[in-house]
């Protein structure tokens, strides 16, 4: 048998069918999904500029950008419409720090889940031993769970100010040609931003699956465990409070039997007096 089928035989996939393995398995999938609508991006807009002499005029003015949207490198050259000069120009804003770091995130959070979810499967005794697994593994999803909430955050505040730099009202208002009422600009083409828009998402989802693991993760560790361990059982509880009120009754009902037991013999003082009766009657004869 091959080294690869022994690994398969030997790994439990009834693992997945659970919720600790299963959420991990759908955080890779959508961590793939973030970080491959976010840094797998290229788009671009295309500007049209109209002067009145039609010799000086460009229509088909280009202008691409892509991860890690650093705009202000975005160059593009456009017409002055006063002769065959150009003139040169940049985009505005820089958007690579939160799309960066958004990105590495989901990176790093598709190789831990990638691990866990084999660790899961095939070394689940390991997992387990020392209760040392879960302590790392609890600690490791807290901290995805708040850099994916950050991360998120700060990538969808990036992908407005984005969304803003490359408008293309906002990109003709930079070209000085468009700001003289006898030369005509206009928009040939929007940026389409539909797969950013889906990173975002895809973020706050991996957020929510990360959070909502905590809870299952918890439960693999000995902390609940221990928490588990301490609390009292209803049902012992009762047992106990059952055994004591019988306790009681006995113990009142051995007491009362003895009390009744006595009172029906007779007293000190009656056989004192029985048996000074006969002696009191022989002394005067």
């Amino acid at each position: 048998m091959d080294p690869v089928s022994q690994l398969a035989s030997a790994g439990t996939f009834q693992a997945l069918k659970e919720p600790l393995a299963f959420l991990r398995a759908l955080e890779l999938l959508f961590a793939i999904f973030a970080f491959a609508t976010c840094g797998g991006y290229s788009g671009g807009l295309r500007l049209s500029v109209d002067c009145i002499n039609k010799t000086d005029s460009n229509l088909s003015i280009d202008i691409a950008f892509a991860y890690p949207f650093r705009l202000h490198q975005v160059t593009f050259e456009v017409p002055t419409c006063e002769g065959k000069e150009r003139e040169k120009l940049a985009l505005i804003g820089d958007s690579s720090s939160s799309a960066e770091f958004f990105v590495t995130v989901a990176v790093f959070a598709f190789l831990y889940s990638l691990a866990a979810t084999v660790v899961y499967i095939f070394f689940q005794n390991k997992y387990r031993e020392n209760n040392r697994g879960p302590l790392i593994d609890f600690i490791v999803t807290v901290v995805f769970s708040f850099l994916w909430l950050v991360g998120s955050s700060a990538w969808a505040k990036g992908l407005s100010d984005v969304k803003v730099a490359t408008d293309p009202k906002e990109v003709l208002s930079l070209i000085s040609a468009c700001k003289q009422p006898s030369n005509k600009c206009m928009a040939v083409h929007s940026p389409v931003m539909s797969s950013l828009n889906t990173s975002v998402v895809f973020g706050f989802l991996n957020f929510i699956l990360w959070a909502g693991n905590i809870w299952f993760v918890f439960k693999e560790t000995g902390w609940h465990s221990s928490g588990q361990r301490y609390l009292p059982d209803p049902m012992e509880k009762r047992s106990s409070s059952y055994n004591q009120s019988r306790y009681n009754q006995d113990s009142y009902g051995s007491g009362a039997g003895y009390s009744e037991q006595a009172s029906l013999g007779p007293s000190s003082d009656e056989f004192s007096q029985q048996s000074s009766g006969p002696a009191s009657f022989t002394n005067p004869i």
